[in-house]
């Protein structure tokens, strides 16, 4: 699980509170080299833009009202409020509404992490939310289709391995029939990928609306469950697709890495590292996923 430690809990939790700090008590926020990450209306690649629309932002039950007009409203304060960055932070002023990222494999399977779902506590009080995304400049979301959000039924499989693989495998509590599933790359312990392969990464950092990160490569592909790469990624980011950049197929799920946010001037600004810097953010691979699949 990736780590936060910005500051000393107890001013933390002074400024913020507790829950926001339990939220994102595994939050990261590390931009390896240029920060490739872009909301989905600078997005023209549309095989990027398909996938997108196959992965989620989890989202606390609480979060999420119907109203009136039959759709879902999403409660979220800006990124800015929630985690206390600096105004001069991108994506500062958005909405902050999840606590991880997933995508679907099946019409009633979801894929994310397993420290994000450790439960069935956790499950029973988890959306899945599809369409959580910016798709035109300066308007960000509050609200979604009653369709594009799901529930979780029951936990298949998880595991949380500090050193090995983390993932989560979530029955839904229904089918869904709005949005494709994902196509998992076909990987064995015999052909991983290879240093050098160039990855994309599809999710929510920080909570964040849909964010595309086509700018990371793999930078150790040798660890026994998951290899080393180097994604723009947060804390909502645990969970997040990691997909082939050529075809467009999962190679993994984002779960660890490289301590986030540095403290500056009152307020926080993300670490920033050259490509072959730092630690490193860890991917559990498709091929340990795979094993478990009912």
């Amino acid at each position: 699980m990736k780590t936060k430690l910005i500051a000393p809990l107890y001013t933390l939790v002074a400024i913020f509170g507790l829950n926001t700090i339990n939220a994102y008590a595994d939050s990261h926020g590390v931009i390896y080299g240029q920060d490739n990450r872009k909301d989905l209306f600078e997005v023209t690649n549309p095989l990027q833009l398909k996938l997108a629309q196959s992965t989620v932002v989890l989202i606390r039950s609480g979060d999420i009202t119907q109203n009136s007009s039959g759709v879902m409203k999403i409660s979220a304060q800006s990124f800015k409020d929630t985690m206390g960055v600096c105004k001069s932070e991108k994506y500062s002023d958005q909405p902050s509404g999840g606590f991880c990222s997933g995508s679907l494999i099946a019409k009633n399977i979801m894929l994310t992490a397993g420290h994000c779902i450790k439960d069935m506590s956790d499950c029973q009080s988890t959306k899945f939310v599809f369409g959580y995304g910016v798709t035109k400049k300066g308007i960000y979301p509050s609200e979604v289709p009653t369709n594009d959000v799901v529930g979780c039924k029951n936990i298949i499989y998880r595991t949380q391995e500090d050193k090995g693989a983390d993932f989560g495998l979530i029955e839904l509590d229904r089918d869904v029939t709005n949005h494709e599933p994902l196509k998992l790359a076909k990987r064995t312990t015999s052909n991983e990928l290879k240093k050098g392969d160039s990855l994309l990464m599809i999710g929510h950092p920080s909570g964040l609306p849909t964010k595309i990160d086509d700018g990371a490569k793999v930078r150790d592909p040798s660890n026994n469950g998951f290899l080393v790469a180097n994604t723009d990624s947060y804390g909502g980011n645990s969970g997040s697709a990691v997909f082939n950049l050529t075809t467009g197929e999962v190679e993994g799920v984002l779960v660890r890495g490289e301590q986030d946010f540095d403290y500056k001037n009152g307020c926080y600004v993300s670490k920033v590292c050259s490509d072959s810097g730092c630690r490193g953010e860890d991917i559990t691979k498709i091929s340990s996923v795979i094993a478990k699949l009912p």
